[in-house]
């Protein structure tokens, strides 16, 4: 995906339940956005972040606060942003 220059992003990783991705804003873009508030989709999207449907915006890395922290589901479908039935992994029962 392309990204306005002040926006990079990270591969997808994953653990049991979750997939990730880290986005990664200039500074001077972070400089515009509330401090450490979670972002709603509408907001993240009009910063310039492109990706596909069911990412929420969890967490800020602390250390360096203009990355923000994205996670879904695995198992969500990227069209609709709903995960599908049958498909969610979960580590329950391991």
């Amino acid at each position: 995906m392309n990204f306005p220059k002040e926006i990079d992003q990270s591969e997808k990783y994953r653990d049991d339940n979750y997939e990730y991705k880290h986005v990664i804003l200039t500074k001077e873009l972070y400089e515009k956005i509330p401090k450490y508030k979670l972002l709603k989709e509408e907001e993240w999207r009009a910063l310039g972040i492109v990706q596909t449907k069911g990412w929420i915006h969890y967490t800020y890395f602390k250390p360096e606060p203009h990355i923000l922290l994205f996670r879904r589901p695995i198992g969500t479908n990227p069209q609709t942003g709903r995960v599908e039935v049958g498909k969610m992994v979960s580590s329950k029962g391991k």
